[in-house]
């Protein structure tokens, strides 16, 4: 066997062995360890000359995989500082009052979850005691750790906050009660609970994406000299089944690859998802391992607790840790409710080596391992987790730690599948608790029918000690503090520029908003704030010419020399860049996006991002991501660049934008428009920095659709600034041919301008009638609007929407026109009093010219008369034969 492995092709052939007699002696070195002392010598022996040769500098490929143990030996474990008997206290307060919430809670149907906080209360209060940096610590500049808490953990938060004083017993009792006030969101939401939670989790995913990218927009921070953030640490508390997500994994490499050893992500591995085992016939743990280790992280391995320190020493054959490796984790899992004749069976009995290991066990030893220890219950383990987190240096860290979920609920609990669903305790389980927690409360307490909250009492040693680890830590956690720093006006000179026109050249509205921001981003106060981001091809987006000037953010600055170097617009890499050249994901952009939006409130530092993409793969790929934004009270501007279903010539269904607008107005926090012309770009550009970055700051962000469509742009005609922020004003009135010509009014957005402004000119010239053209840049905010008229109008108010005030008395019919599906115009509808009627890009997009695509959907400008006229003949203003005369001259009957 050894000659046949050794004559095996390698990569290493390619290679000149400059002593192969040396090389063959390490391999017949090797086969002798075999097969005098077993495979699991020769292993043993690899693996630690391959960890020496780690530790000693060489360069050598690392293993992905390590043996399913604890990474930490116990020996090497530091002491704990502080009282560890009042931390178990703590810990046994905040499991009952979570607990107690949620049962409470079920009462009226609410849910709430348990179990996963019931295996994690370790892992948080011992980062919450020792490690977790509050906002009033002096060595972050007020930053303070960023905290991703796991979202199904949200009652064990709140259970802490109680004991410390920070919520109340009814704000617990209003847990997932909203409506009245002074409620608790079910899990970690900043726009509902905005002192407490900073970072939105529970869309599972998002948060391990966003903590990496926050982690990197410290970096970028620090990097640009906006803020010193070294003593900022990024913590991520997630589940083993939150990994399945692929935003969980997407970023792992940027972490690795930038070296983010201010990220730790803590996994807690209760080998459980929603509904059953992470993975049945495999082992979670390892594969996590292999993904972390592949993308460049530092791996931390904290599975097994202190009782198993016994049963490793006994294994001198290596046959546990064999078998270790082996066992599936739903096997494992059914281990943890079984009793001690299984486990000897179905564990111990799989080889002779270690039924004998076995018989040197009592069977309490045996139930102790399976059922209850693990490291994620020790908080000397965790402890050591941590401290070696953050020990290590040059790569960010996961925390692999294993948990029984449910655990000190009780056996109708730990380690059942349906434990995620288990809304509630009994009475008798909630003694059990009790009694294996060690809390002093009475029966009497627990026969009133509803389980108490309780608390120590505010002087208590528990709740002082809580207290003053905090305020050695800097202050209160989770929390979120906002500072309000007001960014002063930019000049008039950037917007002056598109509110004079283009003359004769033609531009798009894309390159009129890139131009806007270019010119912002000199201005002298505030032009370092602005934060540039694009998921890739920015030469698309005409952004090229902000490579040299602004740079691309690189932590290593430009180690090569760039093919263009010699070129004006260089691609030009820096350490202090301003750019974020993301590369192919929205996902990562969207996420980079929300850390510089939210930047105001975490590091007390407004920054204002743009992230420009096509149209196509913003609203429709990254929704959920704007929703989490909208809840973390972000600010800045989404740019959805070639925008609309007819104007990307030629790339087809995927690439046509028909319904991003529509997306967007679902979402309460978006302010969505449709600039048609330049000098409205520049409008809502300057009324989106007063909002979000003046002295009356808003918590809303602004999605802007611009077009790849070269046009002449007009200048501003005077009065329009209200109409254009509002969302609708009289563009062009329309000229009458003759005294009694027949009247239309044509809205339109974005690019459809043109066609109704190329169909005024028609219906005037061949065929007599009056058309006055308006543009509606925003059908949501004429929406929104009206809707809070209507909401007025139930308390009494008489408000009129702004819709219908500014078309009062407008004549004729009204036809709506955009590049967008019908539903996006129509939203107005029901507040417009005269004859409605609208065209749009319904159905699927197709490659082909502008021209023949917009025949296709019939929005083209003789598209827009023949309805027009259509609409007239309806009111007996123009003859029916007009219409089919009409129809048949411009090919469209």
């Amino acid at each position: 066997m050894p000659d046949a492995v050794s004559h095996q092709p390698s990569e290493l052939d390619q290679l000149p062995d400059r002593d192969p007699q040396e090389t063959a002696e390490w391999r017949e070195s090797l086969d002798a360890v075999s097969e005098h002392a077993g495979a699991h010598r020769a292993s043993y022996l690899m693996r630690r000359t391959l960890e020496h040769a780690g530790h000693s500098g060489l360069a050598l490929p690392k293993l992905l995989e390590t043996d399913y143990v604890n990474s930490i030996p116990t020996a090497a474990e530091p002491e704990i500082p502080g009282d560890r008997a009042l931390e178990a206290r703590i810990t046994a307060w905040n499991r009952w009052n979570a607990a107690a919430m949620v049962t409470r809670g079920s009462r009226y149907g609410l849910g709430g979850h348990i179990a996963t906080f019931a295996s994690a209360a370790w892992l948080y209060e011992t980062g919450f005691q020792h490690f977790f940096r509050g906002k009033e610590d002096r060595e972050t500049g007020g930053s303070g750790d960023q905290l991703f808490i796991q979202g199904h953990a949200s009652p064990g938060i709140y259970a802490r906050a109680f004991l410390d004083g920070r919520l109340s017993e009814q704000q617990l009792d209003n847990f997932r009660q909203e409506v009245g006030g002074n409620g608790l969101p079910s899990y970690p939401h900043p726009r509902r609970s905005p002192e407490l939670w900073e970072f939105p989790t529970v869309s599972m995913g998002l948060g391990p994406l966003a903590a990496i990218y926050q982690a990197r927009f410290n970096r970028y921070l620090a990097g640009r000299g906006i803020k010193d953030t070294a003593g900022s640490h990024v913590w991520a508390f997630l589940g083993d089944g939150e990994m399945d997500e692929p935003e969980s994994t997407a970023a792992l490499a940027l972490a690795g690859r930038e070296q983010l050893d201010n990220l730790t992500f803590v996994i807690n591995c209760n080998l459980q998802r929603l509904d059953g085992p992470v993975r049945a016939n495999f082992k979670i743990v390892q594969e996590l391992e292999a993904q972390f280790r592949a993308a460049g992280w530092n791996v931390v391995k904290s599975l097994w607790g202190s009782a198993w320190d016994e049963l490793f020493q006994l294994d001198t054959t290596g046959a546990l840790v064999r078998r270790l490796r082996e066992v599936p984790d739903a096997q494992f899992q059914t281990y943890a409710t079984r009793d001690a004749a299984y486990i000897r069976e179905h564990f111990f009995g799989a080889e002779p080596a270690l039924a004998e290991l076995g018989r040197l066990l009592t069977d309490d030893k045996i139930i102790e391992c399976f059922r209850t220890s693990r490291a994620g219950h020790e908080p000397r383990k965790v402890y050591a987790a941590y401290r070696a987190a953050l020990a290590h240096k040059g790569a960010p860290t996961v925390v692999l730690s294993q948990t029984v979920k449910g655990w000190t609920l009780g056996p109708g609990f730990e380690s059942r599948n349906a434990n995620h669903q288990m809304k509630k305790l009994t009475g008798k389980e909630f003694r059990a608790m009790r009694d294996l927690l060690e809390l002093p409360i009475p029966d009497s307490r627990l026969d009133e029918g509803l389980v108490p909250y309780v608390h120590p009492g505010a002087d208590s040693p528990e709740v002082r000690y809580l207290q003053e680890r905090r305020a050695e830590l800097g202050g209160p956690a989770p929390a979120r503090k906002v500072h309000p720093v007001a960014l002063p006006e930019p000049a008039a000179k950037p917007f002056d520029t598109l509110f004079k026109g283009s003359g004769s050249q033609e531009i798009a509205t894309t390159m009129a908003f890139v131009r806007l921001v270019k010119d912002l981003m000199r201005e002298k106060e505030t032009g370092r704030r602005w934060v540039p981001i694009v998921p890739d091809e920015a030469r698309t987006f005409g952004m090229e010419s902000l490579f040299p000037s602004a740079g691309i953010y690189s932590p290593l600055g430009q180690t090569y020399d760039a093919v263009d170097r010699d070129q004006l617009l260089y691609y030009k890499e820096a350490k202090d860049g301003q750019i974020l050249n993301e590369g192919i994901t929205e996902a990562g952009s969207m996420a980079d996006f929300t850390a510089a939006a939210t930047a105001y409130a975490t590091h007390g530092e407004p920054m204002i991002p743009f992230y420009i993409f096509y149209s196509m793969f913003g609203w429709q790929r990254t929704a959920d991501q704007m929703w989490a934004l909208a809840d973390q009270l972000g600010r800045g501007f989404l740019i959805g660049a070639t925008a609309g279903r007819t104007t990307m010539t030629g790339e087809g269904l995927q690439h046509a934008d028909g319904q991003s607008p529509l997306i967007a107005s679902t979402n309460p926090a978006a302010l969505t428009y449709d600039p048609a012309f330049a000098y409205e770009v520049g409008v809502i550009v300057r009324d989106g920095l007063r909002r979000m970055y003046g002295p009356d700051a808003e918590d809303v962000f602004y999605y802007l659709t611009v077009y790849n469509e070269p046009k002449v742009q007009p200048a501003m005609p005077e009065g329009v600034e209200e109409g254009i922020v509002k969302g609708l004003y009289r563009f062009n009135q329309g000229t009458a041919p003759a005294d009694d010509a027949p009247h239309v009014q044509l809205l339109a957005s974005g690019t459809a301008i043109h066609w109704i402004l190329q169909a005024q000119q028609m219906l005037a010239e061949e065929w007599g009638v009056t058309a006055d053209v308006w543009s509606a840049p925003s059908w949501s905010e004429l929406r929104r609007d009206a809707l809070e008229c209507d909401a007025a109008a139930l308390r009494g108010e008489d408000r009129v929407p702004y819709v219908t005030r500014v078309l009062e008395g407008a004549p004729g019919p009204v036809l709506a026109v955009s590049d967008w599906m019908r539903a996006v115009p129509d939203q107005i509808s029901q507040w417009v009093e005269q004859d409605w009627c609208s065209l749009g890009t319904d159905g699927f997009g197709l490659s082909d010219t502008r021209e023949a695509t917009r025949r296709h959907f019939g929005v083209d400008a003789e598209s827009v008369v023949v309805a027009a006229l259509s609409r007239l003949a309806r009111r007996g203003e123009v003859k029916q034969e007009t219409v089919r005369q009409a129809a048949e001259k411009y090919g469209l009957a």
